[in-house]
């Protein structure tokens, strides 16, 4: 491997906490999958972006992908908004009504989320796990 395609040499990731909200509030609501992309050549500073997929390539690329589920505090992550309960216990009440209050649910939960990204994460790499600091940008 050479030493740019080894993403031990991370120490630090900056993030858009956004995006990590934005990420997981994906993930939850759509098929595909949205994670924090990092992509060779590494140093020590890099930017994890959001990245929306269906098929993983990171074997192709090289690239590190983090979910967003790592870099978001558990309890924020816990009182994720749930849309399927809500159409399940609420037979007599409007579903586009049941719809609007999860979307405002979602955005309330979005904003206390970019409050909540975590001071570290750890990465895979091909010598195991590897710890870095998180940097919020914005």
């Amino acid at each position: 491997m050479a030493e740019d395609d080894d993403p031990s040499a991370i120490r630090s990731l900056a993030l858009s906490p956004a995006d990590a909200a934005d990420a997981y509030v994906y993930s939850r609501e759509n098929p595909g999958e949205a994670v924090l992309r990092v992509t060779p050549p590494f140093h020590g500073r890099m930017r994890a972006r959001i990245h929306v997929y269906h098929v993983d390539d990171t074997e192709l690329t090289g690239a590190i992908h983090l979910s967003p589920d790592d870099v978001i505090a558990d309890e924020v992550l816990d009182d994720y908004p749930d849309l399927e309960s809500r159409l399940d216990d609420a037979a007599t009440e409007d579903a586009d009504r049941i719809r609007e209050r999860h979307a405002a649910a979602v955005a309330d939960w979005q904003a206390r989320a970019r409050e909540a990204i975590v001071d570290a994460a750890t990465i895979e790499t091909d010598d195991g796990s590897h710890r870095v600091e998180l940097k919020s940008l914005g």
